[in-house]
C-alpha cells in the first residue's frame, strides 16, 4: 500500500513556512512511554483490528455506511501526526493564509509563523488520542480523508487511567471511528464543512490593530452571552459563520459520544470506568499551565460540545429514533442550529413537522 509523505504536500510559499512548523512542533513533542519493540507491535496491530470491528458496531448504532469499505486506519507517533495534521491545516486554511501572504511578505515573517504554529502542534501532539481529518489524504494515498490513531498517547493514557488496554483501545476506535462514518457516509458533509472553513477566513478582519483590540477586551471579560474569548475576538461576521461551524463539530462530537454509550458494554466491557476515569482526568487537566494552554487553544469549547452535543443527540432519538434522527443529514439546512442544540424538541418540530 502506498502512503503519502505528509510533509511532501506542504505548500512552499505563503505567509506560513509550514516546514518550519512540522521542524518546530517535532522538536518540541513530548518522548515516553517507553515500549519493548514487541509491545509497540502489539498496540498498533490491536489498533488496525479494533478500528475494524469499532466502524461496523458504529454502523450497526446509527444505521450509516452499510457497504462502504472498510479503510485501515493510519497508526502514528507524534511527529508523524504534527506533519500530517500541518498538511491538513495547510489545506484547509488555504483561502484564509492566501490573505495573510501581503501582511507577512518576508522570508523571517514565513518562519516565525511556522515556528509559533509548531508551538501549538508539538503540544497537541502530547493530548490528541485520534482524528479524522477529513481534507487529509487517505492513508492509500487515493482522496481525501485520513483517521489517524496516536499510538503512544493511547498507550500513555490507557496506563494513567488503569483501564484494560484492549477496551480503552477500542473505545478510542469507537469515537474516531464514528467521525471517520459522519464524513463518508454523508456525501455532502466534506465540502460543506471546508466551505464554513474558507467563508470564516473570508470574514477574518486581517488588521492587526483590530484584532489586537478584540482579543484584549475579550481576555478582559467584555463577552457578550457568555462567549469563549476566542468568540468575543471574532468579527460579527465571522461570528455568523462561526455559529453555523460550531453547530456542526457539536452535533459531530454529540453523535461520537452518543454511540459510544449506546454501543456499550457488548463492545467495551468496561466504558463506564473509562469514561468516568477519562472525564475526571480531563476535566482536572494535568496541571495549571497545561489548563491555561487548553483554555487558549479554545480546548475547553470542545469539551463543552461533547456535553451539549450528546445531550442533543440523546434527546432528538429519546423522540424518534435512530432513523429518524438520521434526518440531521439530508442537507445543510436539516443540521441542528445552535439555538436548537439546546432544545432538541425544536429541531425535531422544524424538521419532522
Amino acid at each position: 500500500m502506498t502512503r503519502t509523505d505528509p510533509v511532501a504536500t506542504l505548500p512552499t510559499a505563503g505567509p506560513v513556512d509550514w516546514s518550519a512548523a512540522v521542524r518546530s512542533g517535532q522538536r518540541l513533542a513530548p518522548t515516553g512511554p517507553s515500549l519493548a519493540p514487541d509491545e509497540a507491535a502489539a498496540v498498533v496491530a490491536d489498533l488496525r483490528e479494533f478500528s475494524g470491528r469499532a466502524e461496523l458496531a458504529v454502523r450497526h448504532t446509527t444505521g450509516l455506511g452499510d457497504g462502504l469499505p472498510l479503510v485501515e486506519p493510519t497508526v502514528v507517533d507524534r511527529p508523524r501526526w504534527i506533519a500530517a495534521t500541518a498538511a491538513g491545516m495547510a489545506e484547509l486554511t488555504g483561502p484564509l493564509t492566501e490573505r495573510l501572504a501581503a501582511k507577512l511578505p518576508t522570508t523571517r515573517g514565513r518562519t516565525l509563523a511556522g515556528s509559533q504554529l509548531g508551538v501549538v502542534l508539538g503540544f497537541l501532539s502530547g493530548k490528541v488520542l485520534g482524528q479524522y481529518d477529513p481534507v487529509a489524504p487517505g492513508a492509500d494515498g487515493t482522496g481525501p480523508g485520513a483517521l489517524l490513531l496516536v499510538a503512544p498517547n493511547i498507550v500513555r493514557v490507557e496506563r494513567e487511567l488503569q483501564a484494560d488496554p484492549a477496551d480503552f483501545r477500542m473505545w478510542v476506535c469507537l469515537h474516531e471511528g464514528t467521525h471517520r462514518l459522519q464524513f463518508t457516509a454523508v456525501p455532502w458533509l466534506r465540502d460543506y464543512f471546508r466551505g464554513l472553513v474558507a467563508e470564516f477566513g473570508a470574514a477574518a478582519d486581517l488588521d492587526p490593530s483590530d484584532m489586537l483590540r478584540r482579543m484584549v477586551e475579550a481576555i478582559r471579560g467584555g463577552r457578550q452571552r457568555g462567549d469563549s474569548w476566542i468568540e468575543a475576538a471574532q468579527t460579527p461576521e465571522q461570528r455568523a459563520v462561526f455559529d453555523r461551524l460550531i453547530a456542526l463539530m457539536t452535533l459531530l462530537e454529540g453523535l461520537a459520544s452518543h454511540v459510544m454509550d449506546a454501543v456499550g458494554p457488548e463492545v467495551v466491557p468496561s466504558v463506564a470506568v473509562i469514561r468516568g476515569r477519562f472525564s475526571e482526568r480531563r476535566r482536572k487537566g494535568t496541571g495549571p499551565i497545561d489548563r491555561l494552554l487548553r483554555a487558549l487553544l479554545g480546548m475547553d469549547v470542545k469539551l463543552a460540545q461533547y456535553v451539549k452535543g450528546a445531550a442533543f443527540v440523546d434527546g432528538v432519538v429519546a423522540r424518534v429514533g435512530m432513523t429518524d434522527f438520521n434526518a440531521v443529514w439530508t442537507s445543510p439546512d436539516t443540521l441542528p442550529t445552535r439555538d436548537e442544540l439546546g432544545d432538541p424538541g425544536a429541531w425535531v418540530a422544524r424538521v419532522h413537522g
